[in-house]
């Protein structure tokens, strides 16, 4: 079993990417095949600063090892470094219905929040994105929600260009976290959380404690005092108690009746002290890591060459199916 998938190195990761995503890479790369992807051609669909985008990308990497991910035990590597990502998504390109791509909610969404940065590369995007999956064969691709939609396309891709063309390409199967899929802004509790959006509703995966504490204890809540997940009626304790439950371990309902007749203060101070203890492995590896550019860089450099050629045979059978030898 193959699984995939990708972050773009837009700043640093916040707990939402952490649980929507990493904690699940590190998991399955104990039991799969897995490749992981820091994709930065993605990046440079809305605008970014080109002086800041090599410093975003060392602070991924770094960002993936302090997570947990054993380049060992996975492959991970930087999109652009590899070709063949947009070479398959030419010829993906030729068998895409500009339909599919207008009815994307992503497309929607940013061109709402980039009014002036609308461009082909943004509409493109879920090309892009198939073809990183589709490239290596992939049969698992976690990810959060709002990447389902992509998903989806990149296998109704390939059933077409395996209709057209013959077999070619493995239909992905998208894999969402049980719980945490979607974790919300402590701000905008109907709203997804986001380091750009939001830098007070967000907290980073190497936020200092002073800061965490700020940030909790600020978090919206809720009308009323009674700590009962209920993400229609009470989104602002759901959030917290969903973060809670994936950095304790404990479920939900467990920690609803322990918290039984104790208000959102207690409440928060115990996720505070949850949230300190559990980040700060993080940053001091991070700050380790830090000092070994070199290291870090070679790892990269390693895992281009191991993704090279799983992109190079899969891009050789389709050039061959398509009439391009």
């Amino acid at each position: 079993m193959r699984v995939f998938s990708g972050i773009r190195p837009t700043g640093e990761l916040h707990i939402g990417n952490y649980l929507g995503s990493i904690k699940q890479w590190v998991e399955f790369q104990e039991k799969a095949e897995c490749i992981f992807c820091i994709v930065d051609l993605h990046a440079i669909t809305t605008p970014y600063n080109p002086r800041e985008l090599q410093k975003n990308i060392l602070e991924m990497a770094i960002a993936y090892l302090v997570a947990g991910l054993d380049p060992e035990k996975c492959i991970f590597f930087v999109q652009s470094t590899v070709k063949e990502h947009l070479e398959l998504t030419w010829f993906l390109n030729t068998i895409c219905p500009i339909s599919e791509l207008n009815r994307m909610t992503q497309f929607k969404e940013k061109s709402k929040q980039f009014k002036e940065s609308i461009n082909a590369g943004l509409l493109d995007y879920p090309v892009l994105m198939a073809s990183d999956i589709l490239l290596y064969q992939t049969d698992l691709v976690p990810v959060g929600k709002d990447q389902k939609q992509h998903v989806e396309l990149a296998r109704t891709l390939a059933r077409k260009f395996n209709r057209k063309f013959g077999k070619t390409f493995k239909e992905p199967q998208v894999l969402l976290p049980k719980i945490g899929e979607k974790i919300m802004s402590l701000q905008n509790p109907r709203k997804k959380m986001s380091k750009t959006d939001d830098p007070k509703g967000c907290i980073g995966l190497f936020e200092t404690p002073e800061a965490i504490e700020e940030k909790i204890m600020a978090a919206v809540t809720d009308p009323g005092k009674i700590i009962k997940y209920d993400s229609m009626k009470k989104p602002g304790i759901s959030n917290l108690l969903t973060i809670h439950s994936l950095f304790s371990g404990k479920p939900i309902k467990g920690l609803e009746k322990n918290f039984r007749n104790k208000g959102y203060k207690e409440f928060k101070k115990s996720l505070i002290k949850l949230l300190i203890n559990s980040l700060e492995p993080f940053r001091k590896k991070r700050k380790e890591l830090l000092s070994r550019e070199v290291y870090v860089r070679e790892i990269l450099k390693q895992g281009t060459k191991k993704a090279q050629m799983v992109a190079a045979s899969t891009m050789e059978n389709v050039r061959k199916k398509i009439g391009l030898v």
